[in-house]
């Protein structure tokens, strides 16, 4: 089996995109000769290097993009996957997290071949991050939609899941060699990013070995603001720069022919670097533009063993299982000098970092059983994590005062909370059981998959100094913080769920296969520890505080509809609606200046809500409709409700579609796409920050690739221009709730081009 490249890729259909189109499934591959014919390969083909969807996120909401999907698009982000290829979803900067059915943060799980990701957000910035990864390391992306997941990868899917499998040595080696390599570089104008990537990867009898390395270096995202001034009129980002590498290294040894065991290491870091010029800063105040920087750097350091098995008609069909070690530390910064309150350095460095241990196993084992065909999976999931958040930082503030307040020159030292940790040390336990069986009735054309996982998780907080040595008595009693450890925090779940299947037609002229389906699901998504631990803030000013008697959120939801065809002409409608309930939302719990307490923002807190519900529409298709040419499209409607106070939520995108044609041969193609979205006018507005209203918008996008040499070397050269007639746009779920700059301070990227040159041997 060779290894087979793309050449152009994801299709779907004109006609269907404002009706019921959808992400684009379709790859186009090349073999490693030269084909007898130009025209465009559709029917995708398993070959060594190209894994299917991992089974454990297998269903009817799951979509794959593979590694030539991503290089075809120009895919080095979330941000890209949801502007061209996915509908519907979003990548939210403010949290760092994928948006999915109207959901984001710790309610869409992220693992990392199969390793769970922490959502790790800092109480006092409150900004947080699940995407500490290289798309350049990647092979593939699973993208599942809804809470279905749950049954297998456990809590945190209330709304979705984002899986990345990161290359491994048999996805460079081409066919019948046991050497391969891949080199990458380009640049891109939406951040100024310089981009670049090297892979290799050989074989020596059983032993296989992939080093794999990359780095981006760039500065601020641009938006379509162009008041440069300083202060609050300002709508131009805030001048940015920032460094990002990564390396990965696997090591594989194959033992007869069912077993393989591998060493895999992986480093990411980040920093990020912004001048601040908002309205933080003004040219009379404390805080001056040239001398108040924020910052954000994260790294994620892996190290996990694996072994796999795999021997159909064995006791088991295949297993696999990884034993790992993870570390994921976040570090929030800023350097300032102030220059009329408190005269002098005011430094902050806000660092969350948590280490996990964990086991991931399961089996899968198909059988008969007479006329009834099963394909089992099960597994387990055991983790153990240690959390701990410090503020180290530095000011000229003297000793608080016996009163509690301080006053005069020094008011402003009311606000300095720091060199203490926000929220105890927490030690994380979860330990997840998990089965399915997938029953084939009629032939198989008739199939019924019950699942069910059973999860406990406990999270409890251990004294450190840095903790109890913040708790500063203060006078008068009523000022006074809790002293003590608050209570652990401890529940356990079934996830159970089932799902029906029937073939209408199998091999039927036009259409090919016809099958409809239905879905039920239950999931839960636990408190992260600073919904439960986080307090910050201080009296006379504000307070932000969590709960440890919040309770599990806890989703019903049900997919149905139907999928048709193949890569050729194909796609799939599906009808979904979820009830949550225990919805954990921020609120506001006491007003400013109520009881003389804390005058600036009064206390803001996090509370169960007790009924939401989230239902939509998803459509895709795709049609080669002559040689060489293939149209795509992907369509997301989604409505969401906080049912109790009958409030629309603010975290649901409008009304979105993307259609693109495109045309490809053996040595050149190119791409012409659209990405369409309604008004956002359904949001709620409170005291704790309103929702975005954001006008509808259409955006235009174009690429071409060439291979001047496809018969001699696999070199290829893309280009790609984005939003070309530079669009004024915002993508509602991506501005925040308190926005004290001008509307056009968080618009969307204007005309863009990205550059990448890329070879393969």
């Amino acid at each position: 089996m060779g290894m087979i490249c793309s050449r152009l890729r994801h299709g779907v259909a004109l006609g269907v995109l404002m009706l019921a189109a959808g992400p684009a499934l379709a790859q186009q591959q090349r073999n490693p000769a030269p084909p007898a014919t130009d025209q465009l390969q559709l029917d995708q083909i398993n070959v060594q290097g190209e894994r299917e969807t991992a089974p454990l996120l297998q269903g009817p909401t799951t979509t794959t993009t593979t590694r030539a999907q991503l290089d075809r698009q120009q895919i080095q982000s979330l941000t890209d996957l949801s502007s061209r290829v996915e509908a519907g979803i979003t990548f939210n900067r403010q949290n760092g997290t994928l948006n999915v059915r109207g959901l984001d943060g710790a309610r869409v799980l992220t693992t990392i071949d199969g390793i769970r990701q922490p959502f790790l957000i800092d109480t006092r910035v409150s900004r947080a991050g699940a995407n500490a990864f290289d798309f350049d390391s990647l092979f593939s992306l699973d993208l599942l939609r809804g809470g279905s997941g749950a049954s297998t990868l456990g809590g945190g899917a209330l709304g979705g899941a984002l899986a990345v499998r990161t290359l491994d040595p048999e996805d460079l080696i081409r066919n019948g060699r046991s050497f391969g390599a891949l080199a990458k570089t380009g640049y891109d104008s939406t951040d100024r990013a310089w981009f670049g990537s090297a892979a290799v990867a050989a074989r020596m009898n059983n032993t296989s070995v992939l080093l794999q390395g990359g780095f981006r270096n760039g500065h601020e995202i641009d938006s379509r603001g162009s008041d440069k001034s300083i202060g609050v009129t300002r709508t131009a980002p805030n001048p940015a720069d920032f460094n990002q590498y990564s390396f990965l290294g696997k090591i594989y040894q194959q033992v007869g022919e069912a077993h393989r065991f591998g060493l895999t290491a992986e480093l990411f870091k980040r920093a990020d670097r912004i001048q601040t010029r908002n309205s933080t800063v003004s040219l009379t105040g404390n805080y001056r533009p040239g001398a108040h920087q924020t910052g954000e750097d994260v790294e994620r350091n892996r190290v996990s063993l694996t072994y796999d098995y795999k021997q159909p008609g064995g006791f088991l069909d295949e297993a696999h299982a990884t034993l790992y070690w993870q570390r994921i530390k976040r570090n929030d910064l800023t350097n300032a000098w102030r220059y009329t309150s408190v005269v002098g350095p005011y430094a902050r460095d806000n660092e969350n970092e948590e280490n996990a241990y964990g086991f991931n196993a399961y089996g899968i084992k198909s059988l008969q059983t007479g006329p009834v065909s099963h394909r089992l999976t099960f597994g387990t999931e055991l983790r153990a994590s240690s959390l701990e958040q410090y503020s180290a930082g530095v000011d000229n503030c003297p000793p608080r005062p016996p009163s509690g307040q301080f006053t005069g020159a020094f008011t402003a030292c009311n606000n300095l909370h720091t060199n203490q940790a926000d929220q105890p040390k927490i030690d994380g336990r979860l330990v997840g059981i998990y089965a399915q069986d997938e029953i084939g009735f009629l032939g198989d054309r008739l199939r019924i998959t019950p699942g069910l996982r059973y999860d406990w998780y406990e999270e409890v907080p251990q004294n450190t100094p840095s903790y109890t040595g913040g708790i500063v008595p203060l006078l008068p009693a009523a000022l006074q913080q809790p002293s003590g450890l608050p209570p652990a925090s401890s529940d356990s779940a079934w996830s159970p769920r089932i799902r029906f299947e029937y073939d209408i037609l199998k091999n039927a002229p036009v259409v090919k296969d016809v099958t409809v389906f239905a879905q039920w699901a239950k999931t839960f998504r636990a408190p992260t520890a600073s919904e439960l631990y986080g307090r910050f803030g201080g009296p006379y000013t504000y307070l932000r505080v969590g709960d440890p008697n919040l309770r599990p959120e806890i989703g019903n939801g049900i997919d149905v509809g139907f999928r048709f065809g193949d890569k050729a002409f194909g796609g799939s409608v599906t009808y979904f609606h979820t009830r949550y309930r225990n919805f954990i939302d921020t609120v506001q719990l006491v007003p400013a200046g109520a009881g003389g307490l804390y005058l600036q923002g009064g206390i803001v807190g996090v509370q169960n809500i007790a009924r939401a519900e989230i239902s939509g529409v998803e459509a895709n298709m795709q049609y080669a409709f002559a040689p060489n040419w293939l149209v795509r499209g992907s369509f997301a409607y989604t409505r969401g409700r906080d049912t109790t106070n009958h409030a629309w939520l603010n975290s649901i995108p409008p009304v979105q579609g993307i259609v693109a044609v495109a045309y490809g041969t053996e040595r050149w193609g190119a791409e012409v796409s659209a990405k369409v979205a309604g008004e956002r006018d359904r949001v709620s507005t409170n005291s704790a920050g309103s929702g975005f209203k954001a006008p509808g918008y259409a955006i235009f996008n174009a690429s071409a690739w060439w291979r001047p040499m496809p018969e001699i070397a696999d070199l290829e050269l893309q280009i790609g221009v984005y939003n070309i007639f530079d669009r004024k746009y915002w993508d509602a779920v991506n501005v925040p709730l308190s926005r004290p700059q001008p509307r056009d301070y968080y618009s969307e990227p204007g005309r863009t081009v990205k550059a990448t040159l890329k070879y393969q041997f």
